[in-house]
């Protein structure tokens, strides 16, 4: 190919374009602007992450603010709910808002000596008649932030799956987090307002920090993106840099069940000679995402994408890192609902010394982890076995798992929090639906790998439409209460003309 028939500085200046076209598409995508200024440390599993939280609420001088998916009634979360009740004691303003489904094992008087200390806790989209579909639309974010100079956001949610229990020998799960000092702190806070005004009033004014008053700690650059119901800012600003890498991207997630938009951009890229990888649990403490998870696998391994199953108890970290640059940390999964109907925070950090530190953590993982290979592949003494989630669509080396990392990962698993039988078998359909759905809209042919749990699940198909033929108000009556519902919701809207919170 020759050199393009320009001068030297029209080719800078054409390069310097690209620059800024690039800046500007990751600005659009995400709705977010880089903030330079800041110091970052890498959070690794709820074992740091809790003692920094729980070290930056003590230290409090002005506020504190806290949203996590899920507070749990148990040694941690009584950690943390007392440290935040002796803030609220001293008369320091605490905001804690947690989400009403990913809280509903936790009881109403967890929180009392909470709000009896003078801390304001606020329960996000509780059910109401008025909005029968609000509560798809989760709080999923993870924030503790700190006088607007403070703030971390993470993966992990505050309870002893996190923690661990180290006296009983069970492992915490694997997560990733990370906080900042500096004017991103601030911007994460803002963040923070805005989900505290969806679940009631609005934050004081002067709770709201403004970035640009907050003085420079560090040389990091942040772009904290929030995510919003129907704004796909995570979404479209990951397919960007997917398409847009050059020689790898490295993901860690737990609930992979990727859009096909994002498996093209994966595919593609990987198709180009790009290192693609992605890390996510081998027993997965929702079964039937995992089986919808290796539904997935074989157009991503037939592109070229590198799949790898954490033989640990369970990796709970959404995490990217991109050509040793770039890194996202945050709450959103790599699905449907966390991309597109939830509210989540990410950050996405531009830093060498910070994606290099990611990188390490990532391959560090893959220590304790099981490479995916397709059936048809020749890899050497490979076996099939079954798997708990589903069975496995694949062949796994036999050094893979003899390697004294993944012995221990696998040891670490044994004693943590385990499934049921009756998960793994409503796993195993999870995926058997997925592969047919697909197959029958014509983007996959039914593999062999999954012949049998796509039989099993047509025959029940069978036998539910032969109940509702043979006793039709098992299938009319459920349909009726819920178009009823509906219409009560209709009528209540109209007769408010309010708006749905949020």
């Amino acid at each position: 190919m020759t050199d393009l028939p320009y001068p030297p500085t029209a080719r800078a200046s054409a390069s310097r374009t690209l620059v800024r076209y690039a800046e500007r598409a990751m600005v659009r995508s995400s709705d977010a602007g880089q903030i330079p200024g800041n110091s970052a440390r890498l959070l690794v599993d709820g074992t740091q992450a809790f003692p920094a939280w729980l070290e930056a609420i003590a230290g409090a001088r002005r506020w504190i603010h806290l949203e996590n998916y899920i507070i749990r009634d148990d040694i941690a979360g009584r950690a943390f709910r007392d440290a935040l009740a002796e803030k609220a004691r001293s008369g320091l303003p605490v905001r804690v808002l947690y989400d009403w489904v990913g809280c509903w094992a936790t009881s109403r008087a967890f929180w009392r000596p909470l709000r009896e200390a003078g801390a304001e806790v606020r329960s996000f989209a509780p059910p109401r008649i008025a909005d029968p579909l609000h509560f798809l639309r989760r709080d999923h974010r993870k924030v503790v932030a700190v006088d607007g100079e403070y703030a971390s956001v993470a993966g992990m949610c505050i309870g002893d799956e996190w923690a661990g229990l180290p006296h009983e020998g069970i492992a915490a799960w694997r997560d990733t987090g990370v906080e900042f000092r500096g004017p991103a702190a601030a911007a994460i806070d803002r963040a923070f307002a805005r989900t505290w005004r969806a679940a009631g009033p609005p934050l004081p004014p002067d709770e709201v920090p403004d970035p640009a008053l907050v003085p420079p700690q560090g040389d990091v650059s942040v772009r904290v993106v929030e995510g919003e119901p129907g704004k796909s800012r995570i979404y479209r600003l990951m397919q960007f840099v997917a398409v847009g890498v050059e020689k790898r991207l490295w993901m860690t997630d737990p609930y992979f069940v990727l859009p096909p938009a994002m498996v093209e951009a994966l595919a593609s890229t990987a198709r180009d000679g790009v290192d693609v990888r992605v890390l996510v649990p081998a027993y997965n403490n929702w079964p039937i995402v995992g089986g919808m998870s290796r539904a997935g696998y074989r157009p991503l391994l037939e592109a070229g994408v590198r799949l790898f199953e954490w033989e640990g108890p369970m990796i709970h970290a959404k995490t990217a890192v991109a050509d040793g640059v770039w890194t996202r940390i945050g709450s959103t999964n790599m699905n449907l609902a966390s991309l597109l109907g939830n509210w989540e925070i990410d950050v996405a950090v531009t830093d060498q010394s910070f994606a290099a530190e990611v990188e390490s953590l990532f391959l560090a993982d893959l220590e304790s982890s099981v490479e995916i290979a397709l059936r048809t592949s020749p890899v050497p003494g490979a076996e099939f076995r079954e798997r708990r989630a589903t069975e496995r669509l694949v062949m796994t080396d036999a050094e893979d798992r003899r390697r004294p990392e993944v012995a221990t990962a696998q040891k670490a698993r044994a004693h943590s929090y385990r499934g049921t039988e009756v998960g793994r078998i409503l796993g195993r359909l999870a995926r058997a639906g997925t592969v047919l759905a697909r197959a029958l809209v014509g983007e996959r042919l039914i593999g062999r790998e999954d012949t049998g749990w796509v039989s099993a699940l047509a025959v029940l198909l069978l036998l539910l439409s032969a109940a509702g033929i043979m006793a039709p108000r098992l299938l009319a009556w459920p349909l009726a209460a819920v178009l009823f519902w509906l219409a009560v919701a209709a009528i209540v809207r109209l007769a408010s003309r309010g708006r749905p919170a949020g």
